[in-house]
């Protein structure tokens, strides 16, 4: 690893945080030190780093927000790649819109809207990042990534950059070809409709209180823990088993949403698995339905 720090200090790539507390970088506040992690500034950076860290034989992780991600109480060994400023944009040409990986998904729906592009109005939920989103093929209110991707352009463990279409991406529900192999997406383009103003800016603001008045937004949380069985909820099952407001340290089942599970302050990402796995024993037991968890889990614990 010194002598990785040391060429890439000597080459001037990327802002370079040993040993970071990744409670720093993660919406559940959570997670013990990544051996270093890099921030590149831009596309060009971000290539020449994977391909430093090939040549090294590092292994890396891909952070955005955190919003949908536990990371282990002893933290992650190797790398930690968190795109930065330089790939935190948008533009439009035509009814396509073309965001860098860094780039608010929720804020790609409302600078759409503006444009008078409708298709993006499920995202504007969706607490994460345009490279998070393409990773777990994000999606809600009836629709998701896929539905609207063009093409995305992908630094793969090589350090090749790679563009793959729909076709090329395999996704399913919350999965993406990216779950199969390694890669990272730099930026990514979405083919939208031509809409009324009026009507998309109406729909994200009923979305948008919908969502305030049903989610713990304003605590510690990442999202909904659990994916939807077919046919039903993951919070309907967890409500009906009577587990609002469990807790496991300082790990709790949201009293407003039951597939969010809240860090009341000092949580570990043990406390959370243990919950977890509360939950998940306590719905099969009483509905026969196995949840299976939505969240990717990092690290070591």
């Amino acid at each position: 690893m010194k002598a990785l720090i040391a060429e890439l200090e000597k080459a001037r790539l990327g802002e370079l945080l040993p040993n970071e507390p990744l409670s720093k970088h993660t919406t559940w506040k959570i997670g013990g030190p990544a051996d270093l992690v890099i921030l590149p500034s831009g596309k060009e950076e971000l290539i020449a780093i994977v391909k430093l860290l090939h040549k090294h034989g590092v292994a890396w992780t891909n952070l955005g927000r955190g919003s949908n991600m536990l990371v282990g109480d002893k933290g992650i060994r190797g790398v930690v790649i968190k795109p930065a400023g330089g790939l935190d944009y948008v533009r439009f040409e035509g009814t396509t819109a073309i965001a860098g990986a860094s780039y608010s998904f929720i804020k790609l729906s409302v600078m759409a809207g503006r444009q008078g592009l409708t298709g993006l109005e499920f995202a504007s939920g969706i607490p994460g990042t345009v490279g998070g989103a393409v990773y777990m093929n994000a999606g809600a209110h009836g629709s998701d990534v896929s539905r609207i991707f063009k093409y995305a352009d992908i630094v793969l463990e090589t350090g090749e950059l790679v563009r793959y279409e729909e076709k090329d991406m395999r996704f399913g529900y919350r999965h993406s070809v990216l779950h199969e192999m390694k890669g990272l997406v730099v930026e990514a383009a979405f083919e939208l409709e031509e809409g009324d103003r009026m009507e998309i800016a109406s729909t994200l603001a009923t979305y948008k209180e919908r969502r305030l008045r049903t989610q713990p937004l304003q605590l510690a949380c990442a999202g909904s823990v659990f994916r939807n069985p077919q046919g039903d909820f993951a919070a309907r099952l967890i409500q009906e088993a009577g587990l609002k407001g469990y807790t496991v340290g300082g790990a709790q089942v949201s009293e407003l949403h039951a597939n969010f599970i809240i860090n009341t302050g000092q949580a570990t990402a043990k406390d959370v698995l243990a919950l977890m796995t509360h939950i998940q024993s306590t719905v099969e037991e009483r509905f026969g339905v196995k949840l299976v968890p939505e969240v990717l889990v990092e690290g070591e614990r």
